[in-house]
């Protein structure tokens, strides 16, 4: 019997369906939440197996959507429209996550744990270090951001002249300084620490807020305004 021939797993795909539709997926576990979402790349086969195996090899739903291209690729049963769909995701929650935060009617102070969301989910599973600004307007609220630099697995170059140029030029009252950490090791350098008064000292000649650093990985982070190192 071939695997076109054999439509067992068609039962399963509907209780699949069915347990996501009662609850919106809150209450399934990684592995049938990827399941469910391999069946519509790949629609005649079990992908009950492949599901468990990415989870297996990338950890966790995140790790899997998150994963490089062709890390992906090279799983077998994963062809080029599969991995192409997971990074969709991926970049779909990317783009809702700013989208979310640059709408908000508030500072961002006021929710500041979204700041950290989408920092996580923008930056925290790239595989080198990368350095972000977001810039604020007069209100603390976000106005815009800029990718500046991408460095490798434990170092990313911060230029505060880039830096300060680059918040007058979006015209920003106030910025947040971001970069990754793929170590996970989220405790700052002491050139990091340098470095992030460098450009505070003159931000503030420029009548500009640095209004904090934030150090960012999969599963910790480290805020330079919370731990008063700014």
């Amino acid at each position: 019997m071939t695997e076109l021939d054999d439509k067992t797993y068609l039962g399963h795909r509907q209780r699949l369906k069915a347990r996501f539709l009662s609850d919106g997926g809150k209450a399934m576990p990684d592995y049938e939440l990827l399941e469910l979402l391999l069946t519509f790349a790949i629609p005649r086969r079990d992908v009950k197996p492949l599901a468990k195996t990415l989870i297996a090899r990338f950890n966790n739903f995140a790790g899997v959507i998150n994963a490089d291209l062709q890390e992906l690729m090279a799983v077998s049963g994963v062809k080029e429209n599969t991995a192409i769909m997971l990074k969709m995701i991926a970049q779909g929650a990317k783009r809702m996550a700013w989208q979310q935060l640059k709408a908000a009617d508030e500072a961002v102070i006021a929710d500041y744990d979204a700041m950290i969301d989408y920092c996580r989910t923008a930056m925290a599973y790239n595989e080198v270090e990368e350095f972000r600004v977001i810039f604020l307007n007069s209100k603390f609220r976000v106005i815009a951001e800029e990718t500046q630099q991408r460095g490798t697995i434990n170092t990313v170059a911060i230029h505060p002249r880039e830096v300060i140029k680059s918040a007058l030029d979006n015209g920003a009252a106030a910025m947040i300084m971001v970069h990754n950490h793929p170590t996970g090791i989220v405790t700052p350098s002491q050139a990091d620490i340098s470095v992030t008064k460098t450009i505070r000292d003159a931000a503030k000649n420029c009548g500009i807020e640095l209004f904090d650093h934030i150090i960012i990985s999969k599963n910790d982070y480290f805020s330079f305004r919370d731990r008063g190192v700014l």
